[in-house]
């Protein structure tokens, strides 16, 4: 295949064609998948039925080979780049084109996730020019973002989170210069620059805040020499601000909203000598029967962190009664549940729930984002035992309280949320009696190689791993009540794991509730959702 996204999308590829700053040329990916193993997927609106192959490339299991091909806008192939570090079986991720047609920048990243290179090529031949960098790490190594080359120089911004803990912004040269922006010990995102400032956004004010600021980098044309400004936060309304600056970054949309704020969106200038409100939302939820909801923090099992929480109480709360609770979880890499946005991000299924007299309890942990390496790389080879103990010791401090029923507690996740769901039913027994676990994994076993082995490693490489977060092996613990839903055409969490899983119910005797969606895939969307929603619903009416 060529000009498509490669590996299922991960390391921030999200698409296959990249043109050079000027346009006249395209870098392209080519992908070679003849050595993936298929996966078959039920066509039901066929007379008799039929079966759609898919290339699933199974963890531990042989991958796609990936290289890069430099065209012209006809299709004319100029040049191909095929790196040759570590096996064929390697990663070519966030693809940069230098501001003069004539390099291509390629972060080559081992299968393991454990080494990478940012590896310098000529566009015109294919060949390589040099190594700049290069990041290891025992855990992983996941590069996320492209080069951002400053305006006007042949120098860029570079973004890990492997250097300080942080996924921080790093000045560097071609030769191999590396300086870090004095930014806060915070993750931060890259915004733009104008040659001389360069913009980005931050955790540093709270975790749970987002806020944009700006560096000066002098008037220097080298890295070594570069004397840096302090930064300079430009927001300063409280919330989860939104950014999109103008192309030469003297103004900016800000749109932004906070817990007890509904979205605002305003024009700014970076001098802060002018901002325009164009609008202010409403409060959306001025005619509904609005609940009391609360944003705190919690410590996380280790007494390492806080963790944020939020926490939906019952419509016409009263603290001398007991309430049934309800976790929401998530609990993944890359996600982070909490915010400070508008009644902290919560969704409407939460407010339906705390209406129905459920307390709503959310709360993110180790292995989430915007919290620096440490907190995210908890989980490392040990998928959900960090993130079970920090859902759990956050919970035991919520049933300290008169007013929660501990004897009724339920969970309910999606995915990784879905696998979530399960492992806590089925390790914790005695808190969770009711649960519904959406597209779950069961075993990483199961999992596609981009994804699993960068968390799990292989189970060849990690079998005490494998072993002891597989949802296979606690099938005969699962005492409560539980539903599994599905997409019978799920091509992210195959159908074999959630089948596995009903089969070794059955197995141990173990009863348990299954409800598959025929022709939805990963997420059951449209109106099929609210199918799915009201399932959900009923269940813990009926059981919790």
């Amino acid at each position: 295949m060529i000009g498509e996204s490669v590996s299922r999308n991960e390391f921030g590829i999200n698409k296959g064609v990249f043109p050079s700053p000027s346009g006249k040329y395209l870098a392209v990916y080519r992908k070679d998948e003849s050595a993936v193993t298929q996966f078959p997927l039920l066509d039901i609106t066929t007379r008799t039925g039929s079966l759609e192959q898919i290339r699933y490339p199974m963890n531990g299991m042989p991958s796609e080979h990936i290289s890069l091909l430099v065209c012209d806008t006809l299709g004319n192939v100029l040049s191909t780049i095929v790196p040759t570090e570590f096996t064929d079986e390697r990663y070519l991720t966030c693809v940069s084109w230098g501001p003069d047609d004539k390099n291509i920048f390629i972060q080559v990243l081992d299968r393991e996730q454990h080494h990478m290179v940012l590896n310098q090529y000529r566009a015109a031949d294919g060949s390589f020019v040099r190594t700049i960098l290069s990041e290891e790490n025992s855990a992983w190594v996941e590069p996320q973002e492209p080069l951002h080359f400053i305006k006007g120089r042949y120098e860029f911004l570079y973004d890990t989170d492997n250097r300080d803990g942080f996924r921080n912004l790093y000045l560097c040269d071609t030769l191999g210069t590396v300086r870090r922006l004095p930014t806060a010990s915070a993750d931060i995102q890259y915004a733009g620059n104008d040659g001389r400032w360069v913009y980005y956004t931050s955790a540093e004010v709270s975790p749970i805040e987002n806020h944009l600021f700006r560096i000066d980098l002098g008037k220097d044309r080298t890295v070594k020499k570069v004397k840096f400004g302090k930064p300079q936060r430009l927001t300063f309304e409280e919330g989860w601000h939104r950014v999109s600056l103008s192309p030469d970054c003297k103004r900016f949309i800000d749109s932004w909203s906070a817990f007890s704020t509904p979205w605002k969106v305003a024009v700014r200038t970076v001098d802060g000598k002018s901002s325009e409100v164009l609008y202010e939302a409403p409060d959306p939820l001025a005619d509904y029967a609005t609940c009391e909801v609360e944003i705190g923090t919690t410590p996380s099992a280790d007494g390492r962190f806080l963790n944020y929480y939020r926490l939906y109480k019952p419509l016409g709360f009263d603290p001398s009664k007991k309430y049934p609770v309800v976790v929401y979880v998530y609990g993944g890499p890359h996600s982070q549940m909490v915010q400070d946005t508008w009644i902290g991000g919560v969704r409407m299924w939460e407010m339906l729930m705390a209406q129905k007299g459920y307390i709503v309890y959310v709360q993110d942990n180790r292995g989430t984002s915007n919290r620096g390496a440490a907190f995210e790389k908890a989980i490392n080879r040990q998928c959900g035992q960090a993130e079970m103990a920090d859902q759990v010791a956050g919970l035991r401090e919520l049933m300290k309280q008169p007013w929660v029923d501990c004897d009724r507690i339920g969970v309910h996740g999606w995915s990784y949320g879905g696998f979530m769901t399960i492992s806590l039913m089925t390790n914790y027994p005695e808190i969770f009696k009711v649960g519904v676990a959406g597209g779950p994994v069961i075993d990483w076993k199961w999992y596609e190689v981009m994804y699993g082995e960068r968390y799990m490693d292989t189970q060849a490489a990690n079998p005490e791993g494998f072993a002891k977060t597989s949802l296979i092996n606690k099938a005969s613990g699962l005492q409560g009540k539980l539903l599994i839903c599905q997409g019978a055409i799920d091509n992210t969490v195959v159908w074999q794991h959630s089948l596995s899983f009903v089969q070794e119910c059955i197995v141990n005797g173990i009863q348990l509730d299954y409800f598959p969606y025929p022709r939805s895939e990963h997420n059951v969307r449209g109106i099929w959702r609210v199918h799915l929603m009201d399932k959900v619903t009923n269940y813990f009416d009926l059981y919790l």
